[in-house]
């Protein structure tokens, strides 16, 4: 089965087609590549794709590959294993605040958006907003800072991003080249919550909240304005 070039949230990446340049999904889905021989697959909802280039790709342009392990979401709905809400990457305990961050960019830099999901023992909580012009990096940093100004400085709290960007300038030491204020200020935000951290959560893997959060951050861009919703978690 071909490839053809498409582009996701700002990216260009390799996506499954038919013979004649078009998208081929499975359920909605279709097999994309971000680097041709990495040995990653991920899939992304055919709504979320826009063909860059419909010349069909041959087959072998694009190495074997395996899905990433995914972050088990699926009862994070109140469901709780052993006293704490689990995850593959890191445990979530009672009592701590979790947060499900995404930026969108049409065009990068172009119309920017963030959504994020937050989670306390209560409520689920989901923010849509409209950010302007900006990349699709400062949407992804953005986003992560609007969690921490809605989470109480002194409660312990795991915010997940599937930027690996943010990732490496707020809790690697990498260098940021651009956007210096703004991670600065995140940094110092951070500095003064040692019980917060960053966990990485793959985008675009079928991982409920992190898929939420980029819908969240699409709909600011699409319509160009903010919203937030807030959710009982209590049982009825």
């Amino acid at each position: 089965m071909p490839w053809i070039r498409a582009r996701l949230r700002g990216t260009i990446v390799y996506a499954r087609a038919d013979a004649s340049g078009a998208l081929s999904p499975a359920a909605g889905r279709v097999e994309i590549r971000y680097k041709p021989n990495d040995g990653k697959l991920y899939r992304a909802n055919a709504s979320n794709l826009t063909i860059v280039d419909p010349t069909p790709l041959p087959d072998e342009t694009c190495g074997e590959a395996k899905e990433p392990e995914k972050d088990d979401a699926a009862g994070r709905r109140g469901a709780k294993a052993g006293g704490a809400r689990a995850s593959a990457e890191v445990i979530t305990p009672d009592g701590c605040w979790e947060a499900w961050t995404d930026g969108a960019c049409s065009g990068n830099p172009g119309p920017a958006g963030l959504g994020i999901v937050l989670f306390d023992d209560e409520h689920r909580t989901e923010i849509s907003e409209y950010l302007g012009h900006a990349t699709n990096n400062v949407a992804e940093l953005t986003a992560v800072l609007r969690a921490l100004e809605r989470i109480p400085r002194t409660q312990p709290a795991v915010i997940r991003t599937d930027s690996q960007y943010s990732i490496g300038v707020l809790q690697k030491g990498w260098k940021a080249k651009a956007n210096t204020e703004l991670v600065a200020s995140i940094k110092r935000e951070l500095a003064g919550r040692p019980s917060t951290r960053l966990v990485y959560t793959p985008g675009h893997a079928g991982v409920s909240f992190n898929e939420r959060a980029d819908q969240l951050a699409r709909m600011a861009v699409s319509t160009r304005s903010s919203s937030v919703r807030s959710y009982s978690r209590k049982p009825a």
